[in-house]
């Protein structure tokens, strides 16, 4: 311990200089501490909460352009930063289980560092608000599914034949599905995408990969998993889930193929219906031009073991 002198001098002077390292130390753990900001994407999320009258905004566009110089502020004083949706029905619920006042500023941050811890987040490196909004909305979608598939699958129980786990057989066969697929497709970028039909809800997950000539293909892993959860909602409720697969290589046309979901094994489909199945808007069913430079070939056999039924 540093001694300090009996002075009046000496304890101002000393005094001084204990404040300057202490505020120094707590600037740098400021830096250090990452930030998380809520954000209302659109008009009717930005519209219910214009209802609390702490909330200090009355025009999005404005909103936005306040949050925008919030973000980019933060990362001019060198902090982290993650941007996470700000759901105005979700805050609510919060508030009124917690018991807190919705009508506050510490609320709100209550709810934001809830939302950042279990939902999904876009970290903030500069980029355009524009460029950013979409691929949060596309992560909270991607999470909502991967949440609402684990549940399906968590609520299957056992077998009533071998007393298996039904949604825990249905994902290790998806991710065996899964694994043969990128093994047997060879070199290049892949974008898979899988899709099955639910009573409530449209399923779809998309996965991106790579892989050189030489090593396995390399994914992310969150992606991975929640392709295979997704596939393995297919497999498990015997629905007709389906799979394409787009490869892209240098030099060569991109390739399309596609398979059909069938007893647990994904059955190749034929250029012809992959062709179709490309080619035809999900929504309307009307046909879509054929883009150029694309093959829309037959699906391959992957060489998947045989599927173990489950009851």
């Amino acid at each position: 311990m540093a001694q300090t002198e009996n002075t009046e001098h000496g304890s101002a002077h000393n005094a001084k200089h204990r404040t300057k390292p202490g505020t120094t130390l707590r600037r740098t753990l400021r830096r250090e501490a990452p930030s998380t900001v809520g954000l209302l994407v659109d008009e009717q999320d930005f519209a219910a909460m214009r209802r609390y009258r702490t909330f200090p905004f009355d025009d999005h566009t404005a909103y936005l352009h306040q949050v925008e110089g919030l973000l980019k502020a933060l990362a001019a004083q060198g902090m982290h930063t993650t941007i996470a949706l700000f759901d105005p029905e979700d805050y609510a619920e919060f508030c009124a289980e917690s018991g807190l006042d919705a009508d506050t500023g510490a609320s709100r941050s209550r709810f934001t560092a809830e939302i950042a811890a279990a939902g999904a987040t876009v970290a903030y490196t500069g980029q355009r608000l524009t460029d950013l909004i979409p691929l949060l909305v596309s992560r909270a979608v991607r999470q909502a599914t991967w949440e609402y598939a684990t549940l399906l699958l968590a609520d299957l129980g056992a077998c009533v034949d071998c007393g298996q786990d039904i949604g825990r057989a249905a994902f290790d066969r998806a991710s065996h599905l899964l694994t043969r697929l990128l093994e047997t497709a060879g070199p290049g970028t892949h974008h898979l995408v899988c899709s099955t039909p639910t009573e409530s809800d449209q399923l779809l997950a998309v996965l991106h990969t790579h892989r050189d000539t030489t090593g396995p293909a390399r994914l992310d892993t969150s992606e991975g998993a929640e392709f295979a959860t997704v596939l393995a909602v297919a497999i498990a409720l015997e629905s007709p889930g389906g799979v394409v697969l787009r490869t892209s290589a240098p030099g060569s046309p991109d390739r399309v193929h596609g398979w059909r979901l069938a007893h647990g094994a994904l059955a190749p489909l034929t250029a012809g219906e992959v062709f179709n199945a490309y080619c035809t808007d999900a929504e309307t069913g009307e046909p879509v031009s054929p883009e150029s430079g694309v093959e829309y070939s037959a699906g391959f056999d992957i060489g998947a073991d045989p599927a173990e039924p489950h009851r």
